[in-house]
Formats: structure tokens, sequence, C-alpha cells
């Protein structure tokens, strides 16, 4: 009998999981170093940061009946990081620091060392020692690669629905199955 409903859950395992975790501890330490106590940025930047991190987790478990729920939650996750990002970039233009430009040496290379570390102590170490501009930029970045790595996962759940359906057309066919259709 096939299993209509599957074991979800393994959130955790994914990138782009890893890297929410990662951009809502920078956030964390982010707000709280250079934002003042009272400022209601600080509670947005964290529920965004939150929001991003908490629908990936919410999306994998609501997958196990229903698709359409899992997709929606996703793509919340990669919409609370849009607003996340725009928090950042506002930051940085109203006071005058530098939002690092794609093509620059010091954007290639934190690309790359974001690319390659998904270890949350790294960043956590690594921001409290870096310039508010420097911090802002690395999330910047982080939210970025985040940003793909959630329309990925997006376009592979809507794949995965199209190949299997949703838990009634699954329900149905297990039934079939059982009773020898």
């Amino acid at each position: 009998m096939s299993e209509f409903i599957p074991q979800k859950g393994y959130y955790r395992n994914l990138r782009v999981y890893k890297i929410t975790e990662i951009i809502y501890d920078i956030t964390y330490i982010f707000v709280n170093r250079f934002l003042q106590k009272g400022d209601r940025t600080v509670d947005q930047m964290l529920q965004a940061a939150r929001s991003g991190k908490q629908n990936i987790a919410e999306g994998s478990a609501a997958g196990s009946t229903s698709k359409e729920t899992e997709i929606k939650l996703t793509n919340v996750a990669k919409a609370s990081l849009q607003e996340l990002l725009l928090d950042y970039e506002d930051y940085l233009r109203v006071r005058g620091l530098e939002e690092w430009n794609k093509d620059s040496e010091k954007a290639i290379r934190t690309r790359t060392i974001c690319r390659q570390n998904n270890n949350s102590e790294y960043y956590r170490k690594a921001v409290e020692i870096r310039s508010d501009e420097t911090v802002a930029n690395i999330a910047i970045i982080l939210i970025h690669q985040a940003d793909v790595l959630l329309f990925r996962l997006i376009e592979r759940q809507k794949s995965d629905f199209i190949k299997t359906g949703g838990i009634r057309e699954q329900m149905t066919s297990a039934r079939k199955a059982h009773r020898g259709y």
C-alpha cells in the first residue's frame, strides 16, 4: 500500500533553512548592537527574520497533508525575507553607509564565504566584531542567497504537487491500490 501521508519535517537538513537560521541570528545581534531600544524597527526586523525561518519549518510540516499550504508558507518565508532586505537597505541608505555593489571585491568575497559556510556559530562570532555597515551587507548577501534557494524550493514543491497530487488524490490512489484496482 502506498503511503499517502509522507513523513515530513526534514527542513533542518535544507541549506535554505540553515541560511535563514543564520539570518535570524545575525539580525538578532544587529538590532541589539546598532538600533535603539524601543525602536519599532527592532521588532519588525526580528519578526521578519523569524518568519523567514519559521515558515520553512511550518510549511514542511504542513506539506504532509497540504501541498498548497506548504507552497504558501514557503512563499511567506520568501516574502518575509524581502521585507527584512528592505530594512537592511533602508538602514544603510538613511545613514549614508555603503551597500556593497554585487560586483565589488567585498561582495564577491563575502558571497563565496556565505556559499561555503552554513555554521551559525561562525557568523555569530564574526558579526560581533564587524561594523554595522559590514553586518548589514553580510545579511543582505545571505538574504539574496536564501531568496534564490526559496525560489528553487517552491519550484520543487510545485513539481512534486504536479507529480503526486494533493492528499485527496493520494488517498484515492492508496485506497484503489489496497482494493486491487
